[in-house]
């Protein structure tokens, strides 16, 4: 599926362009950004392969990941970065990602984000299942993944090595007869998908 368009009153998803490095630089470039995720700080030049994989990996035939540009529509202005990846471990199955820019936190844009990315996952590409890993120490994040319907399973132990230090990872997940269910029963303040 190319190109990906999906939005709600106040975001959109969108493929990723060249044009996207600096921003997404403002996202894995921080270290506020990146304090929970699975990676130190990127540089320019690391971003810029990143975004130039990701555009690379967008028509690849059968497509398996699909990393996303987050935009705010009113600024049109990148503020996330969104990635489904089809896991080849697992029939229909897909892990979730997601970072926003810190200055965009606490408005309600990371559950946004999550549901638009399960929305392509469920709606558009027909998975059964997709799950997400965060920090043990990202209460954000797991509130984030309840919040749209993720339900916590368990604890990865030692997942991610880290300033050299191993981590674990918390593990939420959601089916899609669960997303179904949310979505036709969401209350009408909720943003569309």
């Amino acid at each position: 599926m190319y190109p990906v368009e999906r939005s709600n009153q106040r975001l959109a998803l969108r493929e990723l362009a060249l044009e996207d490095v600096d921003a997404v630089l403002a996202i894995y470039g921080s270290a506020e950004a990146t304090e929970h995720l699975s990676f130190e700080p990127r540089t320019r030049e690391q971003v810029a392969q990143i975004v130039a994989r990701s555009i690379a990996s967008a028509t690849a035939t059968p497509r398996t990941e699909y990393a996303l540009a987050v935009i705010e529509r009113d600024m049109n202005e990148l503020i996330g970065f969104g990635r489904l990846a089809t896991d080849p471990h697992q029939q229909r199955g897909a892990t979730l990602g997601f970072a926003l820019r810190p200055d965009a936190w606490g408005v309600g844009y990371g559950v946004e984000t999550v549901r638009l990315l399960l929305s392509v996952g469920f709606d558009d590409l027909g998975l059964h299942r997709i799950w997400g890993a965060r920090s043990p120490l990202n209460d954000a994040s797991a509130k984030t993944m309840a919040v749209a319907g993720m339900v916590e399973e368990g604890v990865i132990r030692e997942h991610v090595l880290k300033a050299g230090q191993w981590r674990d990872s918390v593990v939420h997940a959601i089916l899609d007869r669960e997303w179904q269910f949310a979505t036709r029963y969401k209350t009408p303040s909720e943003p569309d998908h």
